[in-house]
């Protein structure tokens, strides 16, 4: 798949088939979308291209902070994974946003990309104030010769999937199996681990601390998970998060902490991947550390069993 983010790296390429969005979380609703533009693509003869933005829009137009599911470079690994052609990140700037319907098909669709077909859902908006909508999208298609094909929402259980929804189930409810089902495989984060104060291993249960390399990656709801880990050699464990500010002890930063399960090693400076499987309660204070520890060991039970059905 051919990565192209950033102005400087984007090659124009006027038989491709696009579908344009931030696509953030890649969930099963833009995995049905991306499946459709790779039918697309090969009828057309052309690489399937998916165009998304960095920051999010809403972050630039409204001063929003988005938390994201996916960073661009997870963005790009699912992406690749599912077969597509070509990658494109535009960097999405208040200037960009300034841009009229009609000058941002025709410099950045046309002229910068280059389409033959687009791929959109049925309530995409596009340029300033999303004042661009499908049948705005199609007179400028008969314009500037380039097809356009609209496809309805996608659903789960009879609900519509949406990256704003997944972020809900994840930070206000921590609902990490729901969040699942729509993602179409477990919420993930990627972490570097750092030196903690070594509380958890005080308590029997020593953790690795895990840096973010995007502050904007959401970090589900404080509390306790049952998780899957990937260490850098590839090798999956169990391991039991906990996110949040160790009340116990009077902290006040928020950590996010993971017990790998039978394993002992130095981790200080490995990156670790962990997969969230379930929410096994929220974190709470305890009169002593023995209280902690006690509990600890009834959620590592609850823990092992959850992985034992799920990981």
């Amino acid at each position: 798949m051919k990565r192209e983010i950033g102005w400087d790296a984007i090659s124009r390429d006027p038989q491709s088939v696009v579908t344009v969005g931030t696509f953030d979380g890649v969930h099963r609703g833009h995995q049905a979308i991306i499946e459709y533009l790779q039918d697309r693509a090969e009828a057309q003869n052309g690489p399937s291209t998916l165009v998304s933005f960095d920051p999010h829009p809403r972050a630039v137009v409204h001063d929003e902070e988005v938390p994201l599911l996916t960073t661009v470079a997870e963005r790009a690994d699912l992406l690749e994974r599912l077969g597509l052609d070509r990658f494109v990140v535009v960097p999405f700037s208040d200037d960009f946003a300034q841009l009229s319907p009609t000058a941002y098909v025709e410099e950045v669709l046309v002229d910068r990309i280059g389409v033959q077909e687009i791929t959109v859902g049925y309530d995409h908006r596009f340029g300033k104030d999303r004042a661009g909508d499908v049948e705005a999208l199609r007179e400028l298609g008969g314009e500037y010769g380039f097809s356009v094909d609209v496809i309805p929402p996608q659903e789960v259980d009879h609900d519509v999937v949406s990256s704003r929804t997944i972020r809900s189930l994840l930070v206000e409810e921590g609902r990490v199996e729901q969040a699942t089902d729509r993602l179409g495989r477990p919420y993930q984060l990627q972490g570097v681990v750092s030196r903690g104060q070594g509380r958890g291993r005080k308590l029997g249960y020593p953790t690795a601390n895990l840096a973010l390399g995007d502050a904007r990656k959401l970090v589900p709801k404080q509390g306790v998970y049952a998780t899957a880990v990937t260490l850098p050699n590839g090798d999956r464990r169990g391991g039991m998060m906990n996110i949040g500010s160790r009340p116990t002890f009077d902290e006040m930063d928020v950590t996010v902490e993971v017990h790998l399960l039978d394993y002992e090693g130095d981790l200080y400076g490995a990156s670790l991947s962990v997969e969230f499987l379930q929410r096994l309660r929220a974190e709470q204070k305890f009169e002593s550390a023995e209280a902690l520890a006690a509990q600890l060991s009834e959620d590592e039970e609850r823990c092992r069993t959850v992985i034992r059905t799920q990981a």
